[in-house]
Formats: C-alpha cells, sequence, structure tokens
C-alpha cells in the first residue's frame, strides 16, 4: 500500500481540482457592420479596433477561458483599418504582430470559415451556457448593438443574473440596447431632439465610462472631416448613466460597478481584461 505525505496529498488535491474545474464561457460580442453613418451624407469605413479586441481575446484565452465570437446576424466583422496601428500597442511591432496573427489564425474575419455565430443561435444555444459578456469598440457598435433587440435581451439576462458584463470604449453604446425603446431614443440623439431621461433602464444609477467627448472631438480627424451624429457619452448620460473619466484624454480608465465592467479608450482594453479575470479569479 502507498503511503502519501501530506505535501503528497495536497499535490495530488491541487491537480485534481485543476483538471476537473471548468474554464468561464465568454462571449465576445461585436457588430457585424462594416460603416458609420455620419452627419448628412458622409459615411466611415469602420468595424472593431484590433486591440480593443485582440488584447483581451489572447489573455482571456491564455488565462484557459473559451471564447465564443458573435455578431448579430452571425456574419464576419471587419477591423477598423486605423486601428492597425503600432501606437495601440504601446508602439510594440512584435505585439502589433502578435496580436494580428492571432487574428487570423481564429479565422474572425474570414468571410466563409468565420467562427462567429448570431444572436439567435446564442439565445438557441441558451444564455445559461455562458459566463460573461465582452463587447469590443471600434465605431461600429454605433449602428447596430446599441438598438438591437436580441442584444438588449440578452444583456437583460446577464444583468438579472448578475454575470459579468464588460464593454470597452464605444462598446457601452450597447447598453441602450436594454432600453424598451431603445430604437426611439437613438433616433431622438441622431435628430438632436431633447430626450428625458428614461425611468426603466436597467444600468440608471450604474457608474460606468465609455469614449469620452473630449476624446471624440480630438480625434474628429480620423472621420476624415466628418462628424458623428452623437457622442456615446452623452447618450449614457442621457439615459441614466453615472459617467466619469480619466484624468486626460487617450489614459487607461476602468470603471467597475456590480457586474458591470467598462473601460474608456483604446488604452484601457488590457485592463478591462484583467478586471475580467479577475471577477473569475474571486468566485
Amino acid at each position: 500500500m502507498k503511503v502519501f505525505t501530506k505535501s503528497v496529498l495536497a499535490s495530488l488535491i491541487f491537480v485534481a481540482t485543476s483538471q476537473m474545474a471548468v474554464a468561464e464561457n465568454i462571449l465576445v460580442v461585436m457588430s457585424d457592420k462594416d460603416q458609420l453613418k455620419l452627419k448628412g451624407t458622409d459615411v466611415y469605413q469602420t468595424g472593431f479596433y484590433l486591440n480593443e479586441l485582440m488584447q483581451p481575446v489572447k489573455l482571456l484565452l491564455d488565462a484557459g477561458h473559451e471564447l465564443t465570437f458573435v455578431t448579430p446576424k452571425g456574419l464576419a466583422p471587419t477591423m477598423d483599418k486605423v486601428s492597425d496601428n503600432v501606437m495601440f500597442f504601446g508602439g510594440n511591432v512584435d505585439a502589433l504582430k502578435e496580436h494580428k496573427a492571432l487574428l487570423e489564425s481564429l479565422k474572425l474575419v474570414d468571410r466563409v470559415e468565420s467562427p462567429v455565430i448570431s444572436l439567435s443561435r446564442v439565445e438557441q444555444i441558451g444564455y445559461d451556457r455562458f459566463d460573461a459578456i465582452y463587447v469590443p469598440g471600434g465605431h461600429a457598435p454605433m449602428n447596430d448593438l446599441l438598438k438591437d433587440q436580441q442584444m438588449g435581451t440578452l444583456l437583460t439576462h446577464f444583468h438579472n443574473n448578475q454575470k459579468v458584463t464588460a464593454l470597452v470604449c464605444h462598446g457601452p453604446i450597447a447598453l441602450l440596447s436594454t432600453l424598451p425603446n431603445a430604437s426611439q431614443f437613438t433616433d431622438s440623439l441622431v435628430a438632436g431632439k431633447a430626450t428625458k431621461k428614461p425611468q426603466d433602464w436597467i444600468y440608471s444609477g450604474y457608474k460606468m465610462t465609455v469614449f469620452s467627448n473630449a476624446e471624440e472631438e480630438a480625434s474628429k480627424g480620423w472621420l476624415g472631416g466628418g462628424e458623428m451624429e452623437f457622442y456615446p457619452q452623452t447618450a449614457l448620460e442621457l439615459a441614466g448613466g453615472e459617467y466619469s473619466q480619466s484624468s486626460d484624454i487617450w489614459y487607461p480608465n476602468v470603471v467597475i460597478d456590480r457586474e458591470l465592467i467598462t473601460g474608456q479608450n483604446p488604452a484601457s482594453a488590457v485592463n478591462v481584461a484583467k478586471a475580467i479575470i479577475n471577477k473569475f479569479d474571486k468566485s
């Protein structure tokens, strides 16, 4: 008969527990739009920001989590070409190459082989099968995620069950989809009409952040001289969110309130991912 010391037994228990652990399944929800309607007739070619998607994706995969990639209609998302820039990776050329290589290996933007599924498919699988949501930015979510009814249903389920809900840069605009009148609310913003604070928003009073009005003004040149129809900071404040921003533009800023994790800008993406991982480490 084998006799184990306490230290050996402890090691065996640790290994057994590790092997039994089940990785969290995290929904990575992106827009499948590749354009942003600007004021007038202008259109901006957009999509997700490379670092906002891939830095968290790499960190979450490295931490052992399972990722399910989603767009509203199950179409492959598009990368905003502006984000293919070393400045979003701290000037590290190798980091840019590494994350682009990971994106290519996952085939997310492949029009034929992309593994993304639709929000309808997520509902069919069952929301209870998923443990967290992550929504990266880029301007694309300003097209569809902010008023998609299925997105609203998904976020409401996660809110009601206090499941980790993380969004960065322009991604937090998707929180508006949980409004009962999301389309009318956003139409009022586009029209520049006075918008009353909704009385029944599930995130009303939550502390949050999003790409700031000051950052929008500073980055107008990236839109080719065009102007956005409205800014996400203004929209979330009007809806009832308690907005906060970094001491200066472009600095990382992550706000955590209950299940909700929001990041202000591209520089906040890594810290948002770390906050997701930390939530699970504490559970």
